[in-house]
């Protein structure tokens, strides 16, 4: 097929129909979990062995082929999905990527409306979370964002460091369960993963500041100078979001950026009920927010915000010949590691039109209150163990126990690979103070009250075939 041919009798309209009855049809499913995940079929592993086609397939047959593999593929979108920190897959994000594609944008470049869009999303997602003042940037996830973030803390006390190599001794400090993302970003700033300062966690699994301080004014005494400090707001791990103002006042105090690592957690600051635990985030010099979590839209939508954009364009900006550089304006190129950057904003940016900061606030409400249910309906099991403390956000460890406590985490382990097994939910593990958990994280709007009592079910049935 010669790519003239898409407009021959109609083609590219036809193409268009048996999209919007696919699509319409994967909605509808995704709405409701399913018995089991669907067998990976020899047919479908017959065609991703093929070579490389000479003659084409055409579009219509190849969308169809297509539309088998994605449905024998594990979506994180469905109701059931609760490992890992899983995406909700909302519609208007997926139609927003399909003009945004249609489109082609790149945003290295001013693209008028497209980039005044990207601002104002920025903007408004600020305003959610209590950011105020927010301008920012759309990247491909949270590792991209807690990198450029990192990178434009090094600028500050470093700014030889483009030219010359680093040139100080670097000291960055973060929880002990913060994300790994944020040890790969000091590696490839060639600090390597010994500037890392883990710093330890209370009885809620919250950096502690005290040691935080304790920490900073050992470095200075022994001559490293201190580059950022990253507070997580949601850990991976358990939900915890760190003390940001007692961490804010610290930054302050020796002069540090503070940055928050929002990635999963951050919308939750713009609910009545977790609020309270995100007060001091405006303080912060940057913030992650990966709106593929918790706001809801489709990968790959994670966003920077800062309070100046200027600290990005010192941090990336060079002079290139090819591109232009007429204007006081920065060039979105020199804001940011990529060159080519899609609208990734659009879907956010529909997405916030559509529902406004109500309907998300309702959603956001109701994963909370799911992690809620879960843990008291936990705690109300004599088979089943939780953490001391109620969840903070949205991720419930819950652990099945063993009559042997030697053999507990085990136990969890093989339940959690026989639950996935067994299909009707798909679960993680969770390994806390050297113990294996499950780990149930509630970020889909899908799931239910109904979904929660079904898990317990499951849970207890699949463990009877465990014998151990």
């Amino acid at each position: 097929m010669r790519f003239e041919e898409r407009l021959n009798n109609g083609a590219r309209e036809l193409l268009l129909d048996d999209v919007r009855h696919r699509i319409s049809q994967t909605w509808s499913e995704i709405d409701h979990p399913r018995p089991t995940e669907p067998e990976l079929t020899a047919e479908t592993k017959s065609v991703l062995s093929t070579q490389l086609p000479e003659q084409g397939w055409g579009d219509r047959i190849t969308l169809e082929t297509a539309s088998k593999i994605l449905d024998q593929s594990l979506a994180q979108s469905r109701p059931r999905f609760l490992a890992y920190i899983g995406s909700s897959g909302l519609e208007i994000g997926a139609v927003a990527d399909f003009l945004a594609a249609s489109y082609d944008f790149n945003l290295a470049i001013d693209s008028k409306a497209a980039s005044l869009l990207e601002q104002q999303t920025a903007r408004w997602l600020g305003q959610f979370v209590g950011y105020r003042n927010a301008e920012g940037l759309f990247t491909s996830g949270g590792t991209v964002s807690n990198l450029t973030a990192l990178a434009a803390a090094r600028q500050q006390v470093d700014p030889d460091a483009r030219k010359l190599g680093n040139s100080k001794k670097l000291t960055v400090y973060c929880s002990v369960e913060s994300h790994y993302s944020n040890t790969r970003a000091v590696e490839l700033l060639g600090l390597g993963s010994n500037s890392m300062r883990d710093i330890g966690v209370d009885d809620r699994r919250r950096m502690r500041a005290d040691l935080l301080r304790a920490q900073i004014q050992e470095d200075i005494a022994a001559g490293f100078t201190p580059m950022a400090i990253i507070a997580t707001a949601g850990t991976t791990l358990t939900g915890a979001v760190d003390p940001l103002n007692k961490i804010a006042d610290i930054a302050d105090e020796f002069g540090i950026w503070l940055h928050v690592d929002g990635a999963y957690g951050a919308p939750a600051a713009g609910t009545a009920t977790g609020a309270p635990l995100f007060e001091g985030i405006d303080r912060a010099h940057s913030v992650t927010i990966d709106a593929h979590k918790w706001m809801f839209v489709p990968k790959a939508c994670s966003v920077l915000l800062v309070k100046d954009l200027s600290v990005l364009q010192s941090t990336f900006g060079h002079d290139e010949a090819y591109m232009p550089h007429d204007t006081q304006a920065a060039n979105p190129v020199d804001l940011t590691l990529e060159y080519s950057r899609p609208l990734r904003a659009l879907k956010l940016w529909m997405a916030l039109a559509a529902f406004g900061a109500e309907g998300f606030r309702d959603a956001l409400e109701g994963n909370l209150d799911l992690a809620q249910y879960c843990y008291s309906n936990a705690s109300k099991r004599s088979n089943f163990r939780v953490l001391e403390n109620p969840p903070q956000l949205s991720v419930v460890p819950i652990q099945l126990q063993h009559a042997d406590p030697t053999k507990t985490s085990q136990l969890n382990q093989l339940l959690t690979e026989a639950v996935v097994q067994d299909g009707r939910f798909f679960l993680s593990e969770a390994q806390i103070d050297g113990e294996t958990w499950l780990r149930p994280c509630f970020t889909n709007f899908r799931t239910t009250r109904e979904d929660v009592d079904d898990l317990f079910l499951v849970l207890e049935e699949v463990a009877k075939g465990i014998n151990l």
